[in-house]
């Protein structure tokens, strides 16, 4: 009909990928794993079939695609690539931030590890992601011992610290009752102290 809208947009491979793996972290917020399906990320992102095969290869690829958007914030603002991560008390404050937890997030993250074990394109972009968040964490705590004039095993701290991070975030997701983000952050502090100094939170963040 004249003058009537067109059914569909064209967009740039850029933003039509894009929209792919925005749909895609939609599907696993809303319902894990198992709404990661072809016939849902199209529905959501209103994308054809095969253009998850053009843009990724296949499903397995866009959620390794979908892996590396969940970790962008993170790694954004704890490592923003000048080569200068936050100080630790500060990294330690957004680890801890309240704006972090929410069950769409526990549905994702939840989704991913429990499919990193045997999917192998999800292992390698772990292993790219959790390297870079390991040494942004490694780099924050050797500059804060730096500052204190001490000597410390850095990059082993800090796989202990993401472990420790990992369980804390969990147990927040699943029974916030149970436990503050405050008591959360205390405890990483607690297991950092002995090594780096005083790590006082920020105003807003004391338990």
């Amino acid at each position: 009909m004249t003058g009537s809208a067109p059914r569909y947009r064209r967009y740039t491979s850029e933003v039509r990928a894009k929209m792919l793996v925005e749909a895609g972290l939609t599907c696993l917020a809303q319902g894990g794993i198992r709404a990661f399906t072809v016939d849902n990320i199209c529905k959501v992102s209103g994308a054809s079939r095969g253009l998850i095969t053009h843009h990724f290869g296949s499903k397995d690829q866009l959620l390794a695609e979908v892996y590396a958007a969940a970790y962008q914030p993170l790694l954004a603002v704890i490592g923003p690539g000048d080569g200068a991560p936050l100080p630790l008390p500060q990294l330690l404050d957004h680890l801890f931030s309240p704006a972090n937890y929410s069950r769409e997030s526990l549905n994702v993250w939840l989704a991913i590890w429990g499919e990193v074990a045997t999917n192998p394109a999800l292992q390698a972009e772990h292993r790219a992601l959790y390297s870079r968040y390991r040494a942004t964490v490694s780099a924050a705590i050797a500059a804060q011992a730096r500052a204190e004039s001490r000597i410390v095993a850095a990059d082993e701290l800090a796989i202990s610290v993401i472990a420790l991070v990992d369980g804390l975030w969990l147990e927040l997701c699943i029974s916030p009752e149970t436990l503050s983000p405050d008591r959360a952050r205390q405890a990483c502090a607690r297991l950092l102290e002995p090594f780096v100094g005083p790590l006082p939170a920020a105003q807003g963040h004391e338990g």
